[in-house]
């Protein structure tokens, strides 16, 4: 497990939701130093802990994990398609053509 990888995407999802860690260590119960040692990875919560901080920030533990399990991909397969939902057709195929010649290019 890449505790590192994991405490760099709690502090991602501490961002998205705009709190400090001095504000998510409120909610959560804890000291702000602790949540800092998380977000470096030079600690890693308990169970009971991880799902108090996931739910503070209202995220799925998938995305947090999503390194480590194969289930990561719905997260991120299920953003994608909500912000393609809000999109006319035209706009979908523009993102569509667009999302096929970055792939060409990745290689």
């Amino acid at each position: 497990m890449d505790k590192a990888a994991i405490g760099s995407r709690l502090r991602e999802a501490r961002n998205m939701v705009k709190l400090t860690q001095e504000q998510l260590a409120e909610k959560v119960d804890i000291g702000t130093t602790y949540i800092s040692d998380i977000e470096r990875g030079a600690k890693f919560p308990s169970l009971s802990l991880f799902i108090k901080i996931v739910d503070a920030l209202g995220v799925s533990s998938d995305f947090i994990l999503r390194g480590e399990i194969e289930a990561g991909k719905n997260f991120v397969y299920d953003d994608i398609t909500k912000k393609l939902d809000g999109l006319t057709p035209k706009q979908r195929l523009a993102v569509a053509e667009l999302v096929e010649a970055y792939i060409k290019n990745l290689n």
